[in-house]
């Protein structure tokens, strides 16, 4: 028998410990104050970006109430002395059920982005999703993640050649699955980038897949080849200041010297490409099947809401669905995603693997969601906080949290394995 405490009682008693030296955590661990102290790390255009969501930011509203819809119904004399927490991914043991949810243009809040927020997935050895819009390419944050699991999240735009170019590098690079995110093929009316007058692409920000990629350089060759040098000479004309500084930061964040990008059309070329590609209005399901002939990947397709959506994917025979509403920052107005994850758990039965996002702040959240069905929980937005405030360190400690509070709570809650968690430890909230 072990004398060993549990991870969660462990770091709460560190915590502790060192308050009696007058000692806080860097990092705090109430996720409101968590988010008030990143959000004066960041400026306000990061902050509408990251914190933001589309229209009156109902969605939004909507994925933090329902978690309130629901409560915890607690077990006593139940032992509880060893807690088992882990979970299996695509035939991986994985520590907790927690994964990094794909977050773009990481740079806005940390020099290092996506590259600290992968050595903090190694630390905790928690899987991380990397994003299209990652601020770095995916064989750098691969390198990062030392062997640590790891998914790639593909927008896929109007250029094929892009699309499958980017699913065949993350095979290559070590990825376990692709995730298809279905809900951004266009960008949502996001009021708070709007008010800002503000998209971080256009900045050249967010763009480091694209940028490092074969298939996206030959479009970018194509589009300066087809400019004619009057229309390169109008556009150069009588350039404003915030034009100027526009272009300072794509020369800055192109591939090379930042003396050389400013005198080069590429990197100008490379964002006006992007945005050209990156919206895609007639993706089907169709053409989503084709991704069997590109990979042998397991594949993952992000943004079920409906459950005839669930039932369609699982037919077409994806590996996983990724239940999300984009953390509330596409349609105004939609389903909190939690009620979505029990309409597609009823839908398509016990076996299949279903991630859950969107609205979660907390364990407590989590193990809701775990008892709705949910296979594994992806955290979006604090670790983010986490990111803004210490980098690699901000964002292990955030995991950290989300770790031990989940062990605390499961003793609590009297379960000793994460995979007994049901419907019998959760009710609808009673008025």
């Amino acid at each position: 028998m072990t004398n060993e405490l549990p991870a969660g009682r462990r770091l709460q008693n560190l915590i502790y410990r060192a308050g009696l030296y007058g000692r806080r955590p860097h990092v705090p661990v109430n996720s409101t104050a968590l988010y008030d102290a990143a959000a004066k790390k960041m400026s306000p255009r990061a902050r509408g970006y990251i914190n933001g969501s589309a229209g009156t930011e109902a969605t939004a509203a909507a994925n933090r109430t329902a978690f309130d819809r629901w409560q915890l119904v607690p077990r006593m004399a139940t032992p509880v002395t060893v807690r088992d927490t882990s979970v299996t991914l695509f035939g991986e043991p994985l520590d907790s059920p927690f994964v990094l949810a794909p977050i773009g243009v990481a740079e806005m809040v940390h020099q290092q982005a996506d590259l600290a927020t992968a050595e903090a997935a190694a630390t905790t050895r928690t899987p991380m999703t990397v994003s299209t819009q990652a601020s770095v390419p995916m064989e750098k944050i691969a390198a990062k993640l030392a062997g640590t699991p790891w998914y790639y999240q593909l927008y896929w735009g109007s250029s094929d050649e892009v699309a499958f170019s980017m699913v065949r590098r993350a095979e290559a690079a070590g990825a376990s699955a692709i995730v298809v995110t279905l809900d951004t093929f266009m960008l949502g009316w996001r009021t708070q980038d709007l008010d800002n007058g503000f998209l971080p692409f256009a900045h050249g920000m967010g763009i480091g897949q694209y940028t490092s990629d074969p298939e996206f350089a030959k479009l970018v060759e194509a589009r300066l080849q087809a400019t004619s040098p009057k229309e390169k000479s109008s556009d150069e004309a009588r350039p404003t200041l915030a034009a100027v500084r526009a272009l300072m930061n794509m020369s800055r964040r192109y591939p090379g010297s930042l003396r050389q990008n400013l005198r080069s059309p590429y990197p100008r070329a490379a964002v006006e490409t992007f945005l050209e590609i990156f919206s895609r209005t007639d993706l089907g399901w169709t053409e989503l099947a084709r991704l069997r002939d590109t990979t042998d990947l397991p594949i993952m397709i992000k943004g079920i809401q409906h459950a005839d959506d669930a039932r369609q994917a699982q037919r077409l025979g994806f590996d996983a669905l990724w239940i999300s509403n984009h953390g509330g920052r596409q349609l105004d107005g939609a389903i909190p995603s939690l009620d979505a994850l029990v309409d597609v758990r009823q839908t398509v039965g016990a076996e299949m693997l279903l991630i859950f996002d969107s609205g979660v702040r907390t364990a407590a959240d989590a193990i809701k969601a775990l008892a709705l069905g949910a296979s594994a929980v992806a955290i979006g937005r604090p670790y983010l906080y986490g990111l803004a405030l210490h980098g690699a360190a901000g964002v292990s400690s955030v995991l950290d949290y989300f770790a031990a509070e989940l062990d605390i709570s499961l003793g609590l809650m009297g379960v000793s394995d994460i995979a007994d968690l049901d419907e019998q430890h959760i009710r609808p909230a009673r008025s």
